[in-house]
């Protein structure tokens, strides 16, 4: 999925395209996570993941993964030994113990964002919700197909355009306001004026951010209490 934006690229579709170019095909699989997508296992040639996001999934260090075949690897190898950004030992140790419960973590932010998701579809205060098992999806077929389940983040638009994301957010009581993602507290981030800030207004627009879209990653909490949360914010 995309980031905000949650939009699905058929992965096979998309591979066979390149191989008739002779193209490499590199996915962003960080809002999957290796759990619920495998890329490479689709054709991609290198999958790579931001593990400060679900891979470690309690906010603790900053890391990143590159998977891809003995020959592209060793080439990435050579200049990243060469160029810096290699992982202290320390970080690969808390990024190997948090892989131990990928798994159950992704299963419970899934369960719970498909609840929140479907909750807000409901709202007659959001104009738009995306989440890539929403039946509503445009890409729902192919989330299905490639995906193991959703995912941890929804995000949606909210009628009011950035006054009315500003007041939703401020009221928020249980949501942390930041740009990560992918904790086991859940989170809640205006694009529009953090993570895509440096875009203009129109190019915002054309990768369907607008003043009114908020990315809410799901975190492990009870669902009713995240629900509560949402609906006082909301009302």
């Amino acid at each position: 999925p995309s980031n905000p934006g949650i939009d699905i690229i058929d992965l096979e579709w998309l591979v066979k395209l390149a191989k008739t170019k002779n193209i490499l095909v590199v996915v962003d699989n960080c809002f999957a996570t290796p759990y619920l997508q495998q890329p490479i296992k689709l054709g991609a040639d290198i999958s790579i993941h931001s593990a400060t996001k679900f891979i470690d999934g309690q906010g603790r260090t900053l890391g990143g993964i590159i998977l891809g075949s003995n020959k592209l690897i060793k080439d990435i190898e050579g200049f990243a030994r060469h160029s810096g950004p290699a992982m202290s030992p320390f970080n690969a140790w808390l990024l190997s113990k948090s892989l131990e419960t990928l798994a159950v973590r992704m299963d419970r932010h899934c369960e719970n964002a498909l609840k929140v998701a479907e909750f807000l579809e409901a709202q007659p205060s959001i104009k738009k919700v995306r989440y890539p098992f929403l039946k509503s999806h445009p890409q729902y077929e192919i989330a299905k197909k490639q995906m193991k389940q959703g995912g941890g983040i929804v995000t949606l638009v909210i009628h009011g355009g950035v006054e009315a994301a500003s007041t939703f957010m401020d009221k928020l009581k249980m949501f942390s306001i930041s740009a990560n993602l992918g904790d086991t507290r859940s989170i809640a981030t205006h694009p529009a004026t953090s993570t895509h800030s440096k875009l203009t207004e129109e190019q915002r627009l054309e990768v369907g951010i607008e003043q009114g879209t908020i990315r809410l990653s799901i975190g492990l909490e009870h669902i009713d209490d995240i629900l509560k949360d949402i609906t006082q914010a909301l009302s």
